[in-house]
Order: C-alpha cells, then sequence, then structure tokens
C-alpha cells in the first residue's frame, strides 16, 4: 500500500551557488553523498547536488514530515554501479522506514533537476 508520494525540482545553478559555503554542505549532505559530489567536476557537480536535494525534499514530502522530519544528513543519495540512485538512510529515518519499501527516480535537463519518491508500506 502506498503510503505517500513526494516530487521536488532544484535549480542546479542554485545548488552551484551553495556549493561554496561549507556549512551548507556539511548539513545537508553526508560525508558519502559529499565523496560522491568531490568526484564529480563542473556542471555534474552541481546537478548531482541539486538532484540529491530535491530527492531529500521529495522523501519529506513522501513521509509526511517536511523539512523538520529527519536530519538532511541521515537522508544520503548514492548511486550505484548502474548509475541508478537510492537512498542510504541512517538514524531515525533509516528506524522509520524499516519495515517499508522505498522507491526513488532522479533526473535533470537544461539547469534543474527532479526527484520522485514513492514509500510503499508493507504490512
Amino acid at each position: 500500500m502506498i503510503f505517500g508520494i513526494g516530487t521536488d525540482l532544484c535549480a542546479a545553478d542554485r545548488m552551484a551557488a551553495k556549493l561554496q559555503k561549507p556549512a551548507f554542505v556539511q548539513r545537508v549532505f553526508s560525508p558519502a553523498e559529499q565523496a560522491l559530489l568531490n568526484g564529480r567536476g563542473g556542471t555534474h557537480r552541481a546537478e548531482t547536488a541539486a538532484a540529491n536535494f530535491a530527492a531529500k525534499e521529495a522523501f519529506l514530502k513522501a513521509a509526511g514530515t517536511g523539512l523538520g522530519g529527519f536530519a538532511l544528513t541521515d537522508l544520503a543519495v548514492l548511486r550505484k554501479e548502474s548509475g541508478a540512485p537510492y537512498f542510504a538512510l541512517t538514524g531515525p529515518a533509516a528506524e522509520w522506514t524499516a519495515a517499508n519499501a522505498l522507491h526513488l527516480s532522479l533526473t535533470h535537463e537544461n539547469g534543474l533537476a527532479c526527484a520522485f519518491v514513492i514509500l510503499e508500506q508493507n504490512k
């Protein structure tokens, strides 16, 4: 049964400016995400950061908690070898979703990144 869905859109140029602030990066992105971002250069770095940020906001919408629901660093968005995105949740977010299925889709084009999240409640 679907518990919630969420979607979000984030501009890569806005994220490029935010990435210049170390305090923002530390507050929003987990160490694993920071390593992912550091491995990407130029516009790819900003697009990846924008997609990850959109995914975090989409997750919070699907969970119905809003921005105060979980620490953003607990909602790490990583990539499989194939490039497919996935959440690597930690802390209260991992506990909260342990018995549920989480689906994530990301896309970016023309400077915009979009994320779509479905949270399924397993019975």
